[in-house]
Formats: C-alpha cells, structure tokens, sequence
C-alpha cells in the first residue's frame, strides 16, 4: 500500500486489484480517507463510519473544499456521542465519488477519465474498498461500525460479509434494499442529469458540466429527505419577499428558493457521473439476494456481533417497517439486536439533524 501525501485529499492506493461484484477489476485504486482521535497502542477502539449518497471522509472538523463543517460534526468529536478521546474514528470517501477515491472522474488506463467506462459497482464493492484499506491500516477488528442511509447499507454489507471484523453495528435510517419508488426517485435524477445537453454521454471533464442536470437530481432527491411536516412548518407556502403578484416562473414561494439553493450549491461540489454510479450502487443494493433470497442468511456469521437498529417515524424514504425486516433477520440468527424508533420532524434527514434522542442511543450502544 502507498499513502499518496502529494494528493489533495489523504489517501491509500491499494497494492492489488479490486475485484468487483460485476466480474471485473480496478488496478491502482485509490481510496481517500480521514482519521480524527488517536488509535490505541493494541488497536482496539477503531470506528469505522460510512457516509450516505452525497456526503464524504470529512465527517468532522472544517471541510477544505466548502470551509463548512463535518456533515457529521455534531455526532463526532471531543466529548461527543462518539468520543474522539475515547476512539479512533475512520471515513472514508466510497468509490465512485468525486472526493479523492477512484471513481468515474478518475484517469484510466489510457490517462483519460473513465467516465462512463468506469465499471459498475455495488455497496458491497464499496465495503470491499474500505475493509482493504483497514488492511493497509493494519486494523483486523474495529470496535464498531456505523452509518446512516447508504451508510447504514454499507454497515450492513460490513455485517453480512466481514462480522468478523467488527464487535458492533450500528445502522440508522437505512434498508435491507430499495422499493420500487426508492429506484423511481432515483431514475428522474439519473435522467435529469442524462437529458443535460452538457452531459455529452459522460465525456464532459474537458468542457462544461452537466450542472443543471445535477441541480435537477438533486432538487427531487432532497425532496425525499424531508418530511411534510417539516416543509409545512419551515416554508408553508410563503412566498419570496417581493410583490407576491408578479407572478411567472421565478422562485415565487420560499420552498422553491430553498430547492434551487440546494441544487446549485450541489453541483460545486459534486460529480454528476458519480452520481449516476453512486445511486445505481443503491438501486442494486438487496442484501437477501446477496444470499439466495432469505435475508437472515445473510447475517448467518454475525450471530456474535451486537446490532443497534434506528429509525424515524417521519422518515418515509427508509420506513420503520424497512427497518423492521432487518431485524426480523437478526432475530432469526438470535443475533443480539437493540432496535428503536425515535420521533423527530425532520424526516430522512433526522440522523443528520438536532436529535438529542439519537445522541444518547449512539453514545450508549458504542459504550
């Protein structure tokens, strides 16, 4: 393994090939990383934490390329439900983003991006990426593993294929595999982003981005992250503060304002060809086929790792009866699992958001 020191991001470049769930393989993977507390001399109280679809490695402190903080600031750090003076926290960026790790933006053989000849992966090819770089850390068993959306499928990816690794799991708003209308959200984005006459079939890196195409995607996408309560309650339906009878097809009312607002800050920071990879990734995620159709086989190793399970009762993209399921599963391999469903208003996006109630559950489960 090479840790690159001359890249903009920290990372390992893997020594060997990556074999993908697709039959094929990646040379020269990159995989960027973050650490934040120190890692104990026996190695023993390593967290490794998996973002969600658009977030990153920076989980705490100040991000460099938007100077905001940590997507998970509030959760990680000194004194913190996961205590950076206790534990060794690692994130790292999956593949096929945009944030340091190989993805479709990457050069390829021919020193050109890859663009859409980067080969299809899966959630479990993600995992695969970051148990390797657990390797080249030299970490053979982590204290626990945590995440939150498609964090918390690459948690359980983690569980149902490497439980060795790990003492605990805890997975948050997340599922077992999508719904049909989880795959149909995702299709308006990826179509969006495809009807972009700058998208140019992917090959877009030397000329302009398919920016209002990502916009697109991402504006129908947040929509799902939030509840209704919390749109009625943020925004109504208030208009801009401007003469409300000028009507046309400005952003008349303030949820439409926030939605641009959403969508064009995104593409600052953000790929559209990783997009299109990341949530196909999600789509194809079905942890039951995974294991010949019955998802208690796939947690039949974790019997000795201890599970936490969370959910929201306004999150209606990964429901509590999503969550449910999985521990049904759990249940059926009398693995040891905590399950709750908390209250909050903020839909989807709670496990991002000011629960306090999520605070004491993560801090008294990592323990």
């Amino acid at each position: 393994m090479a840790d690159r020191t001359d890249a903009p991001f920290r990372t390992i470049v893997l020594d060997h090939t990556l074999p993908l769930d697709s039959g094929r393989t990646l040379a020269g993977v990159e995989v960027a990383y973050e650490t934040y507390g120190e890692l104990a001399e026996d190695r023993s109280n390593a967290i490794l934490i998996f973002h969600a679809l658009t977030g990153d490695q920076f989980v705490a402190g100040t991000h460099p390329q938007t100077g905001k903080p940590g997507w998970w600031e509030r959760m990680v750090g000194p004194g913190r439900p996961i205590d950076t003076n206790r534990y060794h926290v690692i994130c790292a960026n999956v593949i096929g983003s945009c944030m340091g790790s190989t993805g479709p933006a990457s050069a390829g053989e021919d020193g050109a991006p890859f663009a859409m000849q980067f080969p299809v992966i899966t959630i479990r090819d993600m995992v695969r990426a970051q148990v390797a770089l657990l390797d080249a850390l030299g970490i053979q068993q982590l204290h626990a593993v945590v995440g939150g959306s498609m964090g918390g499928m690459q948690a359980l990816s983690f569980a149902a294929n490497w439980p060795e690794r790990t003492a605990r799991v805890l997975a948050i708003a997340t599922t077992a595999r999508h719904s049909a209308q989880n795959i149909a959200f995702h299709e308006v984005g990826r179509q969006a982003i495809m009807a972009d006459p700058a998208w140019n079939g992917g090959d877009y890196y030397n000329g302009a981005a398919p920016d209002k195409g990502l916009a697109v995607a991402r504006m129908a996408a947040h929509i799902t992250y939030l509840s209704e309560a919390g749109l009625t309650e943020k925004f109504g339906r208030r208009l801009q503060d401007r003469d409300a009878k000028s009507f046309g097809f400005d952003a008349d009312f303030q949820v439409e304002s926030y939605l641009r607002y959403q969508g064009l800050s995104f593409t600052d920071r953000f790929d559209a060809n990783s997009y299109l990879y990341i949530t196909r990734a999600m789509d194809y995620f079905d942890l039951a086929e995974e294991a010949g159709g019955l998802l208690a086989d796939a947690f039949a190793g974790a019997g000795d790792t201890r599970f936490c399970l969370v959910s929201f009762d306004t999150d209606w993209l990964y429901t509590t009866a999503d969550m449910r399921e999985i521990v049904h599963a759990l249940n059926a391999v009398a693995a040891p699992v905590s399950f709750v469903e908390l209250s909050a208003p903020y839909g989807h996006d709670s496990f991002l958001l000011d629960v306090p109630a999520l605070d004491r559950v993560v801090e008294g489960f990592i323990g």
